[in-house]
């Protein structure tokens, strides 16, 4: 049955190991949001927030607004990234049921290199 399966995504995806979660610190909002990064393709990451979180109030599709990225590698310091906030998709019956996925598209050019 795996044999059967394949991608369904509109671009290829490729796991780059650049950073591990994302810190959301937004004006209006009473709360810092730190999320693991799910996964990364080469348009954009995408983070997991709960249904009812408060974050959700404060971000709209098409805001773009300063994220602080955290590193895999620890001995690398947080970067802030203007990103783009390119979708917010509910999961109401698949694997992430109750939540809904947030995806960031970093809109400063990088050297993934450094």
């Amino acid at each position: 049955m795996a044999d059967n399966l394949h991608e369904r995504r509109s671009e290829p995806r490729s796991i780059i190991d650049r950073y591990f979660s994302v810190e959301f610190s937004l004006s209006g909002c009473s709360f810092v949001y730190q999320l693991k990064i799910l996964n990364i393709s080469t348009t954009g990451i995408c983070v997991l927030v709960k249904e009812d979180s408060d974050l959700l109030n404060h971000v709209r599709v098409g805001d773009v607004v300063n994220l602080r990225y955290y590193p895999t590698d620890s001995s690398r310091p947080s970067v802030l990234l203007k990103t783009d906030i390119k979708h917010i998709t509910r999961d109401e019956q698949g694997r992430f049921k109750g939540v809904s996925l947030v995806g960031l598209s970093i809109l400063e050019n990088q050297d993934l290199n450094r």
